[in-house]
């Protein structure tokens, strides 16, 4: 979602398998192959200032999934609902490469935040001329409507995350209605992490935001400088064109169109000139964009983590030391080899959900938990639990197999050979696994109703403040994180001491050692690597990526109506 930490979004390995926190050297060539060690650096995204950038013209960006709930708040949408709500529902704050927020002047005329009375506060001065597509003015309401709805688990609303909301006190309006006045119980360390977007106040039940926007974007409650004009789900197209009701710069497309693609459908529809840009962050298809012309090669560092999860509601995962022993089983390097066959890219460990290795504060939590790869270890920890290895190396307990299902959303062979590899050294221990290919259509659907195993997919990241999304991924209500091994134990420690630190450095330092606590007393979930961002994008379309979630401009949002052709 526009303002949540960690994935809403989330992306399925097998639908995107762009890798996280990784390689940018400045926009390679056409001829570019990869050849060479990726550096790993920052942002690469073209950015060009509005003058340079032509009125007019049109973008096809591929993408993996339209999803079923198009509500971006929502706990059921993913990274993919964002990038498309974007570009039709207010920016309410942007950021830079490096996190730091600022405001939307299209929006806000003012926006400070403070402490008095030992409450942090924050105000918000909305632009006068900002208004609904319905017409109506955009004003404190819908702050308020955003608090509500993001606050609690407990009143019906199922939001992405509560982090940040839960701790306000009161929204209410200033001196006149466009004025929204936010304060916070006490002190808070994160208020910039609040109100990137905000919802119309007719969003204003639990049945409205859970189930209102399922298969409905609601036009008329959007903003901005685009307007959906086309929402096909089946047919796997969504449309923006300008809206005549934006009151402010003049957006530089005359229409963006978003295409559902797979990921081999997706570099022939780029080959043949259909979409604008393509995922290339592998061997293979960067040789396939090699000998194109008028194209570049973008190489970034996404905020993203890849992680494994596996459902201890499952009976085969009841047990901790059979989810340790899971984790232990899998040798990691070698699966970075695998996904990174001929990219020649190297990473420090992904050993956290909270912090990026390139991020002050960061710890490998993974590692401070205890975790190596050790095959007689992962052995020796399913035998205590009883379960005997049979002849064909499959093990069994009380005349049932040690038997997993592993669905993945692509037909993409590195995707492919990633999941035989897991299987293989799974085997190894003990493991039965069943690859399921499934349509990458499935993926939200699939996930959020637990019809899997074990399942592989993308933490992505929106902002830098990664303690402040802590309950998101590890709270026992959290929508993300459906492995079922939160604890009311660990709630506690996480909303009644994490959360009450109002020193960002000092609770980011506690949240690393907890988030190692965590590992070692649930084994739930695994981060297995980030990896470089490669996409190769048609000559001249600058300001890429300009929503959150995807990776060229690593933690920016850019106003979409900059993105454009150059001149």
């Amino acid at each position: 979602m526009n303002q949540h930490r960690k994935l809403l979004g989330i992306i399925a390995l097998g639908g995107v398998l762009t890798l996280g926190i990784s390689g940018c050297a400045a926009g390679g060539g056409p001829g570019d192959d990869g050849g060479d060690a990726i550096a790993v650096s920052a942002a690469d995204y073209n950015p060009q200032p509005r003058e340079n950038l032509q009125e007019g013209g049109e973008v096809v960006f591929p993408i993996t999934e339209i999803t079923p709930q198009m509500n971006p708040l929502n706990g059921d949408a993913s990274a993919d609902t964002s990038r498309l709500a974007t570009w039709y529902t207010p920016q309410i704050l942007l950021m830079e490469e490096d996190g730091t927020a600022y405001k939307n002047d299209a929006y806000l005329d003012e926006w400070d935040f403070g402490v008095a009375d030992g409450k942090t506060f924050v105000n918000f001065t909305i632009n006068d001329d900002a208004v609904w597509n319905d017409g109506s003015p955009i004003d404190w309401k819908a702050f308020e409507a955003t608090w509500i709805a993001n606050r609690s688990y407990e009143e019906g609303y199922s939001p992405n995350a509560t982090d940040g909301y839960k701790e306000i006190e009161s929204v209410t309006k200033g001196e006149t209605d466009k004025q929204a006045v936010v304060t916070f119980k006490a002190e808070f360390a994160w208020p910039q992490m609040l109100f990137t977007t905000v919802l119309n106040p007719n969003v204003n039940t639990p049945e409205i935001f859970n189930e209102g926007f399922i298969d409905e974007p609601h036009a008329e409650w959007g903003a901005g400088p685009y307007k959906l004009s086309n929402f096909d789900i089946n047919g796997g197209t969504v449309v923006f064109e300008p809206n005549e009701n934006w009151w402010g710069e003049k957006p530089l497309l005359d229409k963006v169109t978003f295409r559902q693609l797979d990921r081999a459908a997706s570099i022939n529809a780029f080959k043949n000139g259909e979409i604008d840009m393509a995922s290339t962050n592998t061997k293979d298809r960067l040789e396939q964009v090699k000998d194109m012309d008028s194209v570049v090669t973008y190489r970034a560092q996404q905020t993203a983590n890849t992680l494994l999860q596996v459902d201890a509601d499952k009976p085969q995962f009841q047990d901790i030391n059979v989810r340790k022993a899971f984790f232990m089983a899998i040798d990691v390097e070698q699966q970075k080899k695998v996904v990174w066959n001929g990219l020649n890219y190297e990473e420090d460990p992904a050993g956290s959900f909270t912090l990026y290795s390139f991020q002050p504060g960061y710890v490998n939590a993974l590692e401070e938990a205890g975790y190596k790869f050790d095959l007689e270890g992962a052995k020796g920890l399913l035998d205590e639990a009883g379960w005997v290895e049979g002849e064909d190396g499959i093990r069994e307990k009380d005349g049932v197999a040690l038997a997993v299902t592993y669905p993945i959303f692509s037909d993409d062979p590195v995707q492919e050979a990633s999941a035989k590899a897991l299987q293989q050294q799974l085997k190894a221990a003990g493991f039965d696994v069943t690859i399921d290919t499934r349509s990458p259509q499935d993926f939200s659907t699939d996930y959020s109703t637990k019809n899997w195993d074990i399942f592989s997919l993308r933490f992505t990241a929106s902002d830098p403040f990664g303690a402040a999304w802590f309950c998101q991924i590890y709270c026992s209500d959290s929508g993300l994180n459906l492995s079922g091994t939160g604890t009311p134990e660990i709630d506690t420690k996480i909303q009644d001491q994490l959360e009450t630190i109002a020193d960002p450095e000092a609770q980011t330092a506690e949240a690393m050692k907890l988030e190692a606590e965590i590992f070692a007393e649930t084994w739930g979930i695994f981060p297995m690597y980030n990896g470089p961002e490669i996409w190769t994008v048609k000559e001249g379309l600058a300001n890429l990526t300009p929503e959150p979630y995807v990776g060229l401009d690593l933690f920016g949002v850019q106003p979409v109506e900059n993105t454009g052709w150059e001149k």
